[in-house]
């Protein structure tokens, strides 16, 4: 089986899924954090495709940066200044080639994730 990146995003908060929220993929070596693309959800609150595709696929150490803030002030959530949740770094390993699903459940005070299926 080769392995392969997927999200989910959920706007726990509105109880629904968050399209139109940006995403960062970066891989982890060391203290060396390289850029590897960014998405955005579309409105079933997913990527039109894998985040990491299984031709480029590696195990190692990655990281989603979830630009939450930006999605919050678009949806019509009050602003805070400075908002509570804004950018949400995370980092995880994938240590096989599987597929790896790691969705965000969101709300502006608090989010929650997981490694799904």
């Amino acid at each position: 089986m080769a392995g392969y990146l997927t999200t989910h995003v959920l706007d726990t908060a509105r109880g629904c899924p968050a399209g139109g929220l940006r995403i960062d993929l970066y891989k982890v070596e060391g203290e060396t954090r390289s850029h590897l693309k960014t998405l955005t959800t579309n409105a079933d609150g997913r990527t039109d495709e894998q985040i990491l595709p299984q031709d480029a696929f590696e195990t190692g150490t990655y990281e989603l940066v979830f630009h939450a803030g930006d999605y919050l002030d678009a949806s019509g959530i009050p602003p805070e200044s400075p908002r509570f949740l804004d950018v949400i770094p995370l980092r995880f390993g994938m240590s096989e080639a599987a597929h790896y699903h790691v969705p965000l459940l969101l709300s502006p005070f608090g989010y929650s994730t997981y490694r799904g299926s």
